[in-house]
C-alpha cells in the first residue's frame, strides 16, 4: 500500500534519509522508533504525501507519487489517517463537530456519516464528551478525538505520530487497544514512538514489525526490543 523504493530526503544542505526501502502491505502493523530528531515525523509525512523525496520514488496505492497533482494527493489522503502528534483542533466547535469535519471537506456530511460519528464517539468512549470545546479535554480525551477524525472516513492506512507521548500508562493502553482493533479490521497501521514499553506491550495483542530509523537508515529493529 505504501512502498519506499531508494528514498532519500534532504533539507537544509544536509541528508536525512538515504537508500530507505521499505513497504507497508495491507493488514500490517508496524512501530517506527528511534532517537529524538532522527526523521520519525519527517518519514510519516513522506508516508502521506505531506512531503516528496528528494530521491528515490514513494508509491502509494501503487501510485509514483512525483506523478500524482495536488487534486490527486488531496483524494489520495482520505486512504490514510493520520494522528498527528500536536492534536491540533478547532477550538470553537465541540468534540463531535471536529471529529466529523473531514466528512464535511470531502462533502460527505450526510445522515448515515453522522450515524456513524455517534458510533465511532462511542468506540473511543467520547459520547459524553460530545459537546465540550477542545481546551475543556483531557490529553486522553485529545488523543481518542484525534484518533477518531483520522478514522472518521474509514480510512485503509492509519498513521500515528507519538500518539501516547502525552498520556499515562493506562490511557495508553487504551489507545494501542483501539490501534490494534483497527489493525484487526484490516487496517495497515504505523505507530511513530520512542516509548519501547509500549511495544512490549504491544507484542502481546498483535504481531508487529518495529522499525528503527538509524544512520539514515531505517532498519528491521533486534530482539532487544
Amino acid at each position: 500500500m505504501i512502498e519506499f523504493e531508494k528514498v532519500a530526503y534532504s533539507y537544509g544542505g544536509g541528508d536525512l534519509f538515504s537508500e530507505i526501502d521499505l513497504t507497508l502491505p495491507r493488514g500490517s502493523f508496524h512501530f517506527l522508533t528511534g532517537p529524538s530528531g532522527a526523521g520519525k515525523t519527517t518519514l510519516l509525512k513522506l508516508c502521506y504525501g505531506a512531503l516528496r523525496p528528494t530521491g528515490g520514488l514513494v508509491r502509494l496505492f501503487g501510485q509514483n507519487l512525483d506523478e500524482i497533482d495536488r487534486d490527486g494527493i488531496a483524494s489520495m489522503r482520505r486512504q490514510i489517517g493520520v494522528v498527528h502528534q500536536d492534536c491540533q483542533f478547532l477550538d470553537h466547535l465541540d468534540v463531535a463537530e471536529n471529529v466529523a469535519l473531514p466528512l464535511s471537506v470531502s462533502g460527505q456530511d450526510t445522515s448515515d456519516a453522522l450515524e456513524n460519528l455517534s458510533e465511532l464517539l462511542t468506540w473511543v468512549g467520547l459520547t459524553e464528551r460530545a459537546s465540550a470545546l477542545p481546551p475543556e479535554l483531557s490529553g486522553g480525551e485529545r488523543q481518542r478525538a484525534a484518533l477518531a477524525r483520522a478514522v472518521i472516513l474509514s480510512p485503509d492506512v492509519i498513521l500515528a505520530d507519538e500518539p501516547t507521548g502525552n498520556v499515562d500508562w493506562e490511557m495508553s493502553q487504551r489507545l494501542l487497544r483501539l490501534l490494534v482493533e483497527l489493525n484487526r479490521m484490516g487496517k495497515t497501521v504505523m505507530i511513530a514512538t520512542h516509548d519501547l514499553a509500549l511495544i512490549r506491550a504491544a507484542k502481546s495483542q498483535v504481531q508487529a514489525r518495529v522499525l528503527r530509523i538509524s544512520n539514515r537508515s531505517v532498519q528491521l529493529a533486534g530482539a532487544d526490543l
